[in-house]
């Protein structure tokens, strides 16, 4: 594909997009932006946050990721279908109850301000940084097959991509996001099942062939024995647990969504469908990235030295201009879900939980919306940073990293919330920030050296499972007990 083409599809696809937000973020106001007035229905939702949750990562990383992991993937996304059912049981239960625009108000009325502060500053810690990796991944292949060759600088491009972010979700919010996301997720599972049946063709294999084929390879290899390798099956499915607790469960911007739900049983229902849906979807990009790596094999092509390229070089060079359009409709689909509802999650957190304009009732409602606008273009520009600071450093899959990092600030929200549920202790508010950081700083220093002092035992993303575990036990040391009724979900 040209670099004229690649970006008529992507222009072409922007339009698509801008046309959605006119639609529905008409007449949206601050409400709308944040929860989407309660007036989304579940079912729609529930497919959008396909896409919302798989991202450029999942599209890119996920399928490079099985040269080096095969299948094992797999019971992290088991591991999900557990951490799915306890936020439905038990933590939108308890954000429905108390009514919660920001979920981090919860920690407030349980324990305290710093509280708080603390959990809502980890998550702006945990989502910037996490978006900023997913849009690096698709913003990089924009650079490689468009910019680069009209000598465009990579800030540029990062700049471009986050200003028409910026554009269509300034208004609507989550009002317009749970609608293009669906139209994200729509696009994207698409191309997924158009590269299987081209990668087929190409091969002259029935698609059955290369099931069968898959099957007997080592790619499709899911369990892991050796109890010292990162991809012991039993670490896989207890950090998949947990990482579903804390990046949908305990994160603003996934939780924003099933919030604009109009009941409970509407969210909760949103997520058993999502959670079920996503098994499938999951397994599907893992037999797209064996069918790559068994074409590249079969035609003597060498493999990139970053996992991530091998889809987008493998699509754009070597399997046709059918396969190349299609790549890049599904890259740019997966693209703004990384980005839209991180942005309008941002700004809604450090809004509502450290500007605090719900509470500003002598604020017109006209002044709140232009603090909130404000916020939201500072949050991009904060995007914009990170992610040219990323490309300096990259080095590894992005969905490793990803997990990797959310371990160590996903990990004291972890512990704050089940401490919050599941003790009747009350914390020294004033203590919390202190441990909140403490806990991830320890816990690297344990995961540098566990092969060392655990007899070869290496920390996988189990880490986010010890952070949690260190922070609830620093939050034990420091409380008292409390007849607080906000204890229990």
């Amino acid at each position: 594909m040209t670099p004229f083409l690649i970006l008529l599809v992507f222009i072409a696809y922007t339009a698509l997009m801008f046309i959605v937000t006119w639609i529905t973020s008409r007449k949206a106001n601050n409400e709308g932006f944040y929860i989407g007035n309660k007036a989304s229905p579940w079912y729609v939702v529930a497919y959008g946050m396909i896409g919302a949750s798989l991202s450029g990562v999942t599209f890119m990383s996920v399928p490079g990721w099985v040269g080096q992991t095969q299948f094992s993937y797999l019971m992290v996304v088991f591991g999900y279908l557990v951490g799915y059912f306890i936020i439905a049981t038990v933590l939108l239960p308890l954000y429905y109850r108390l009514n919660l625009t920001s979920i981090y108000s919860y920690l407030e009325q349980r324990f305290g301000f710093w509280s708080y502060k603390t959990g809502s500053f980890f998550f702006l810690i945990s989502r910037t940084i996490g978006a900023s990796f997913r849009m690096f991944l698709v913003v990089n292949v924009l650079q490689i097959f468009i910019f680069d060759a009209w000598n465009i600088p990579f800030w540029v491009t990062v700049a471009i991509f986050i200003v028409l972010i910026l554009l269509y979700t300034f208004k609507g919010g989550i009002k317009t996001i749970i609608w293009t996301d669906t139209l994200q997720t729509t696009f994207m599972l698409a191309a997924v099942i158009l590269s299987v049946i081209l990668i087929s063709n190409q091969l002259d294999f029935g698609f059955t062939d290369l099931l069968r084929k898959v099957a007997t390879s080592d790619y499709s290899n899911v369990v892991v024995w050796d109890w010292h390798d990162k991809r012991f099956f039993l670490k896989q499915f207890l950090s998949g647990t947990f990482i579903a607790i804390v990046m949908t469960g305990l994160d603003q911007e996934m939780m924003q969504k099933n919030l604009s739900c109009k009941t409970l049983k509407d969210a909760q229902k949103n997520m058993f469908t999502f959670s079920i849906t996503l098994v499938f979807v999951n397994f599907l990009f893992l037999v797209l990235g064996a069918f790559l790596y068994i074409y590249a094999s079969t035609k003597g092509i060498g493999l990139p030295q970053r996992s991530d390229d091998l889809f987008p070089i493998l699509a754009l060079n070597y399997l046709g201009p059918i396969a190349g359009l299609v790549f890049m409709i599904g890259l740019i689909s997966a693209a703004y879900p990384s980005a839209d509802g991180a942005l309008t999650s941002l700004t809604t957190a450090f809004s509502i939980d450290f500007l605090g304009l719900k509470k500003k009732d002598h604020l017109s409602e006209k002044r709140k919306t232009q603090i909130r606008q404000i916020v939201h273009v500072g949050f991009a520009f904060v995007l914009l940073a990170v992610i040219i600071i990323y490309r300096a450093i990259n080095d590894q899959a992005v969905i490793d990293k990803l997990f990797t990092i959310a371990g160590y600030t996903y990990g004291p929200l972890l512990g704050l919330y089940a401490f919050g549920l599941f003790t009747k202790f009350n914390v020294k508010d004033r203590w919390v920030p202190i441990i909140a950081v403490l806990s991830p700083v320890i816990c690297y220093f344990i995961s540098d050296y566990s092969a060392l002092w655990f007899n070869g035992y290496k920390f996988g993303f189990e880490l986010l499972i010890l952070n949690g575990a260190l922070t609830f036990g620093g939050l034990l040391a420091f409380s008292r007990k409390s007849n607080s009724g906000l204890s229990k979900p």
